[in-house]
């Protein structure tokens, strides 16, 4: 058997990539191995999105090339949404890499690698910008086994000034309901209890299919409801839920369905109409404010979590104190924060009135130090109440303690609940009473 190393780098719609490929060679008698310097093949699966993640990525390369020269490592991939970004420029200055796969080719590495066996000229792989899954495109979920990504689409319909997806990507491509149904049920019976609903942009979902393939049922509402009485899932996560089409009904159907998690991941970017505007995003500060008013109306238990953008062309020092003021009158339960990274072929990297590394760097300290305070808050209002908690396993702080998550805390994005007293095995769901709180994680004990 040929072995082969994985590093999956940048958000999980990456991950589902790699579980593919990982999937696709096993099936060809590949052997995965842990250590990088065990393996014949190594597949990297880059991300493009933004400065940091192409520095890390192209790390990663360099790191893995040396294997070369210490390990059994005969073929280097590079594959991933870099790779497609930078097809031309990356095949004539990375002579290590032996093979570059795009984001709309990987499915095919098995057939890649055999050919190269044959033809070792042909070195790069770019057949379309994407490659839109099915329910029985191979996968293998590389997630504890009690949770799963469930990616619906590919590409992205909005142009957001600052974004580089759609370059990458390409347009909106929704798979069916019918279509995302069938794997949700797959994972369901393989043991999953927590789905993670993940795309683009989540309530873009069917606009393709709507209007391109006369479809009209194909909408974010009635996916959710699907997926909520036929997939048999505990939990359904949904990730970027853009507020410019949650609706009435999408809101009301959380607020009914038990295994709808009240989780509401919304990436805002900005507040100050002007930089939102210059953003290109579809909502002014009303509006939004409006959606998350109706969140909280409806749903007084529901967290939120959003993203922002500082130091975006043109954005004023009032501007981002516009942001600071709406951050702290809101109190969002999670926030994360980017610095603007000027992007090749995006609108904004023409922008005149490009803030400098030292202001983003400044703003960016002073947003996460605010909502460090908001955090810490919201957790202390957490001590002495009892939570549905989802065991991960074993505590990585520590073997005396297990941890787990609570419906407010997405993998690797937000805080965990350790456990330091009662019996559980991984995958399964305990009821914990909140005995301790921290910034961002709590502690208890199982009753």
């Amino acid at each position: 058997m040929n072995t082969v190393h994985f590093i999956s780098l940048g958000c999980p719609k990456n991950l589902v990539d790699s579980e593919i490929m990982l999937a696709t060679l096993q099936n060809e008698n590949y052997q995965v191995v842990e250590l990088p310097e065990e393996a014949e093949v190594i597949v990297v699966n880059t991300c493009g999105f933004i400065e940091d993640s192409k520095q890390e990525s192209l790390q990663a390369i360099f790191d893995m090339a040396e294997f070369k020269k210490k390990g059994k490592l005969k073929k280097l991939v590079m594959a991933g949404c870099l790779t497609q970004r930078y097809k031309e420029e990356l095949v004539k200055e990375l002579p290590e890499v032996d093979l570059f796969v795009g984001s709309g080719a990987f499915q095919d590495l098995p057939k890649i690698l055999k050919d190269h066996n044959i033809d070792k000229t042909k070195k790069s792989y770019f057949h379309q910008s994407t490659f839109l899954q099915q329910e029985s495109t191979p996968r293998q979920n590389s997630q504890p086994s009690h949770r799963a990504y469930l990616k619906i689409s590919e590409g992205c319909k909005k142009l957001c000034a600052f974004c580089a997806i759609p370059m990458i990507r390409g347009g909106l491509q929704s798979r069916t309901i019918k279509s995302i149904v069938s794997e949700a049920k797959l994972l369901v019976a393989g043991g999953v209890k927590e789905i993670i609903v993940i795309s683009h942009d989540f309530t873009d979902y069917g606009w393709d299919l709507r209007k391109k393939q006369n479809l009209p049922d194909e909408t974010p509402y009635e996916l959710l409801k699907a997926l909520s009485e036929q997939s048999g899932a505990q939990w359904i996560r949904v990730l970027y839920q853009y507020p410019d089409a949650l609706t009435d009904e999408m809101i009301q159907l959380f607020k009914e369905k038990s295994n709808l998690l009240n989780y509401f991941d919304m990436p805002l970017q900005h507040i100050n109409d002007g930089v939102l505007q210059k953003m290109n995003r579809r909502m002014d500060k009303q509006k939004i404010q409006d959606v998350v008013n109706k969140i909280r109306k409806k749903m007084p238990d529901a967290v939120i979590r959003t993203q922002f953008i500082v130091g975006f062309p043109g954005e004023t020092e009032e501007a981002f104190n516009e942001l600071l003021d709406f951050v702290e009158m809101n109190k969002f339960e999670h926030v994360g924060c980017f610095q603007y990274s000027k992007e090749e072929g995006t609108k904004a990297a023409s922008f005149e009135s490009q803030i400098e590394n030292s202001v983003k760097e400044q703003r960016f300290n002073e947003l996460m130090a605010l909502q460090k305070e908001i955090s810490y808050e919201a957790q202390q209002g957490h001590l002495g109440k009892t939570y549905q908690v989802l065991v991960d396993g074993v505590s990585e702080e520590s073997e005396l303690l297990l941890q787990g998550r609570t419906f407010f805390q997405g993998p690797d994005i937000d805080g965990l609940v350790y456990i330091n007293d009662g019996k559980a095995t991984k995958g399964d769901m305990v009821s914990v009473e909140i005995t301790e709180s921290h910034d961002y994680d709590l502690v208890g004990h199982i009753i």
